[in-house]
C-alpha cells in the first residue's frame, strides 16, 4: 500500500509556529514518526508539503498513490479546488488537523475537506497523524 501524506501552506513551520496550539513537534519530526510506523507496517509513505494550492493538486493528480493522509491547513477552510481534486482521484483520504478548528476562530469551523474524508482527526498534534496511518493501514488489511 502507497501513502501519500499531503501537508498544506504553513506547515512547514510547525513546531516553531504558534506552538501553544501546534505543539513544538516539527513537520519534519512527525513524519519521521510515520516513516518509521509505517515501515513496521509494511507500507510505503511518500510525504508532500506546499505553500501552493496549485502544487497540492498538482501533486495528487499524479494519482500515484493508494490512500492519502491530508493536512490541508488553512485551505481546507477555503479551497473547494482541493476538495474537487480530493473527490476527483478517487482515493481514501483521512483529513488530519494539528488542532481542533471547532475550537478555535469562527471562520476555521467548517471544512471543505471534511464531508469527502473517511475520516477526519482532529485535535491530537503530531498523533493524530500516525492514528489516520494506523487507520488507512487497516482498511488496506481488514
Amino acid at each position: 500500500m502507497r501513502i501519500l501524506v499531503l501537508d498544506g501552506p504553513n506547515l512547514n513551520l510547525v513546531g516553531r509556529r504558534e506552538p501553544a496550539i501546534y505543539g513544538t513537534e516539527t513537520l519534519a519530526g512527525i513524519h519521521d514518526r510515520m516513516r518509521a510506523r509505517a515501515a513496521a507496517l509494511g507500507v510505503e509513505l511518500e510525504t508532500f508539503q506546499s505553500n501552493h494550492e496549485g502544487a497540492l493538486i498538482d501533486r495528487l493528480q499524479r494519482q500515484d498513490f493508494d490512500a492519502a493522509i491530508v493536512n490541508g491547513g488553512g485551505l481546507s477552510h477555503t479551497s473547494i479546488s482541493l476538495r474537487d481534486a480530493l473527490v476527483a482521484v478517487e482515493r481514501p483520504f483521512v483529513e488530519v488537523h494539528l488542532s481542533d478548528p471547532s475550537t478555535r476562530e469562527p471562520f476555521r469551523h467548517h471544512s471543505y475537506l471534511t464531508d469527502v474524508a473517511v475520516a477526519s482527526i482532529v485535535g491530537k498534534r503530531g498523533d493524530g497523524y500516525l492514528e489516520a496511518l494506523e487507520l488507512l493501514a487497516g482498511r488496506a488489511t481488514g
